[in-house]
């Protein structure tokens, strides 16, 4: 071959090469085309309708329209507005398939089970899938939704509401549960046109309301000039200041509504505690327990505690109805369920007595049937009003709620506290009951300060010197510090836990509201001898729950059985601890604390009712950050129950007020407790 013919010959080579690649470029085009338009994975029919109901549960609605062939006239939109609003509008999730059998032609049947705000839905479909251009797709209508669902049909959901369950005292008066509240609107007509803005300033400033919010209200496209536009704030219908304030306004109404209410307000707060709005975590953790973002749920108190018990569960019916809005067919239905009602052992007037008593003071009431264990009142100041949290919380409200220095939002009847000389006749019960020393046994004269050799420079001090036997009665008529430290020591370090052990130190109390456990020493252990002899007087490191403090004096009353305090009514009676003093022990100390109210050198003197006979016992509790510490406060401590049976009802009363160093101690008190036993 000559060279002009090589050369001929190179370029049609060449020519037909870059041919060749043309064409395998053009079809693995094409393959390219095919392979990204097909759903990655979904080379089986099968594959296509997983693929699909994945997508459903992605809420992924373009994804859906992708892999459809529309066998009506839906457009795409249409398609998409129609899938959204079924499954989010019924809160669709876990949508599962499991496929039954594939027929010729492309059509599976299939199970379908999906999760909705009704419950679940399960149902069998059939799906046809085909081939176009090459690409497996679904033909779509309607019933790949609902098996019986029709184009021309629609879903529909109603709910109905589940009432929350009431909170009753014992004599069935409310508590907490449903009552009348002011709705606070507009009817615009009525409005002042020459003070408008004046009025609604007034308006914002009474409610604490942006004047923003107030117009935004009045400009929605519903409004009219004479239908009343709420504006989302109520108001107690016990607040008559804002009430005459508000109707001063031209143009304003108020509206009478239903709402939660807490009856005794403040005066039983940490009781009762309050409902609001439900967060995230709380929302996370009741996962299909029937809450949604707009539930509300009891936060603190018996709201928290009864939760499960009282809160009603909404209804809810998911249902298809046909093009002439008849219902066709029922997919899932929950039935509204309302909360149980629950009555406490609680007597409302005598709440509210004992608060008005201490509402100025830091402190803690608590009043038992002793014979029973039911909690009578519950009292921690200061306090703050539930209702706010219904009726809207002001920024200014809340801040005081969480002033460092008041705390009124702190519970002090769950806390513990140092109990002072409140806790001499425990002291007094378990060396008795124990035998390590007799009611009438004279620890003889110490004065007003006394020590052992071995103390060094540290002594316990009493207040009063007195010339009789320095005996159980004597001690516990002049509080005397130095006869309670001996007892101690003479009941011995490991003896006295034990017996504070019998008492339930260190266990928690059973009782409704989960407390601080009382404790003694360092893990239940008397540090040294000072320390045992300090605790025998109620100092050291003793510190006592007041509603624990009251079982243990049930004891009195009960011939040595403590009984569980309990506050639903329906809960007791039940003895938490048995025998835990002797008789002759109970009797010894209890004509002991008769003459602490009885004797007029008694601490307690003050208290005397007259017809009444009370056995009682002040303390005064010093609280300081050190040993030398003289300027720490004080503690006062009163705890009294009828001594003769002579009430009809029994009542154990234990108070403590906090800060009453210069404002005579336990004495202050006293008119707090005797209010217990008065008319």
């Amino acid at each position: 071959m000559n060279s002009k013919n090589k050369r001929i010959l190179i370029v049609f080579s060449i020519i037909f090469f870059i041919l060749i690649c043309a064409a395998c470029s053009g079809v693995s085009s094409e393959i390219n085309d095919l392979q990204t338009s097909q759903t990655p994975g979904a080379v089986l029919p099968e594959d296509v309708l997983k693929d699909y109901m994945a997508a459903v549960n992605a809420h992924d609605y373009e994804k859906m329209y992708s892999m459809v062939s529309l066998s009506s006239d839906f457009s795409k939109e249409d398609f998409i507005t129609r899938n959204k609003n079924i499954y989010e509008g019924i809160k669709a999730q876990n949508l599962q398939i499991e496929i039954d059998e594939i027929q010729e032609g492309g059509i599976l049947s299939y199970k379908t089970t999906m999760d909705t705000q009704a419950g679940q839905i399960s149902f069998v479909n059939k799906a046809q899938i085909k081939k176009f251009d090459g690409v497996y797709k679904i033909e779509w209508n309607s019933n790949i939704i609902f098996a019986n669902l029709n184009d021309d049909d629609k879903v529909r959901v109603t709910t109905t509401t589940g009432e929350r369950g009431s909170i009753l005292d014992r004599n069935g008066e409310l508590l907490a549960g449903k009552g009348d509240v002011y709705a606070v609107g507009f009817v615009p007509g009525k409005i002042n046109p020459e003070t408008r803005e004046e009025d609604i300033a007034k308006v914002s400033e009474i409610l604490n309301m942006p004047v923003e919010s107030i117009n935004s209200k009045l400009s929605e496209k519903w409004v009219k000039d004479d239908l009343f536009v709420p504006l989302t704030k109520n108001i107690s219908y016990t607040d008559t200041p804002k009430k005459e304030a508000l109707l001063q306004i031209k143009g304003i109404r108020l509206n009478t509504v239903q709402d939660r209410v807490y009856v005794l307000g403040e005066k039983a707060a940490h009781l009762t505690g309050y409902i609001h709005n439900i967060n995230k975590d709380e929302l996370d953790a009741r996962e299909n327990q029937g809450y949604t973002a707009n539930s509300k749920i009891g936060k603190i108190g018996m709201e928290s505690l009864l939760e499960e018990r009282i809160r009603g569960i909404d209804g809810c019916k998911i249902f298809i109805v046909d093009k002439d809005d008849k219902q066709k067919e029922i997919l899932a239905e929950i039935e509204a369920h309302n909360g149980e009602n629950v009555t406490l052992t609680i007597d409302s007037k005598l709440q509210e007595k004992l608060f008005d008593q201490m509402k100025d003071d830091k402190g803690v009431a608590v009043v038992m049937e002793p014979g029973t264990g039911e909690i009578l009142a519950l009292v921690s100041t200061p306090s703050y009003d539930p209702n706010n949290f219904i009726l809207g919380l002001t920024e200014e409200k809340w801040a005081e709620y969480n002033d460092e220095e008041t705390r009124p939002m702190y519970n002090r009847f769950k806390a513990v506290f140092v109990p002072g000389s409140a806790f001499k006749p425990i002291t007094a019960a378990l060396g008795l009951s124990s035998g390590s020393f007799t009611a009438q046994e004279d620890f003889g004269p110490s004065g007003l300060s006394w020590k052992k050799e071995n103390w060094s420079g540290y002594s316990v001090s009493t207040l009063t010197q007195y010339s009789g036997a320095a005996n159980v009665q004597n001690a516990l008529i002049y509080s005397d510090n130095i006869y309670f430290a001996k007892a101690a020591i003479k009941i011995g370090r490991d003896n006295f836990a034990k017996g504070l052990k019998s008492l339930g130190f260190g266990e928690d109390v059973p009782f409704e509201f989960g407390m601080s456990n009382s404790t003694f020493g360092t893990d239940l252990v008397f540090d040294d001898e000072i320390a045992l002899a300090n605790s025998g007087f109620g100092q050291d490191k003793i510190l006592v729950n007041p509603v624990h403090m009251a079982s243990i004096f049930s004891a009195f009353v009960n011939n040595g059985d403590m009984m569980a305090p309990y506050l639903e009514k329906d809960n007791g009676p039940t003895v938490w601890k048995q025998s835990v003093f002797t008789s002759e022990a109970i009797q010894a100390v209890r004509d002991g604390m008769i003459q602490v109210i009885e004797n007029p050198d008694g601490t307690g003197y003050s208290f005397k009712i007259d017809g009444l006979t009370i056995a009682g016992k002040t303390g005064t509790a010093e609280i300081k950050n050190y040993k030398q510490d003289t300027e720490g406060t004080e503690q006062g401590w009163f705890v009294a129950y009828p001594a003769d049976g002579s009430q009809d009802r029994q009542y154990l009363a234990v108070a403590v007020i906090e800060d009453v160093k210069g404002r005579g101690g336990s004495h202050y008190v006293i008119p707090t407790v005797r209010s217990v036993f008065t008319g």
